[in-house]
């Protein structure tokens, strides 16, 4: 019987989670709105018109400058 390969954990998460913006998340909010030069509303309107994908939401508040 072959070993079960050991999922390995880190303190950043996982790879799928910094590909996700969580509109209901304060801090990821703001560092969203930081990292883009827009406001938090601007940031939750294109999260909740575009869904929670990151590359999405940052190019559609790039193209709004």
């Amino acid at each position: 019987m072959a070993a079960a390969k050991k999922a390995t954990k880190t303190a950043r998460g996982r790879k799928q989670d910094g590909a996700r913006v969580a509109g209901g998340q304060k801090y990821e909010v703001s560092y969203e709105a930081t990292k883009t030069g827009r406001s938090t509303p601007a940031v939750k309107k294109a999260v909740r018109k575009l869904g929670n994908v990151r590359k999405n939401v940052e190019s559609r508040l790039a193209r709004k400058k």
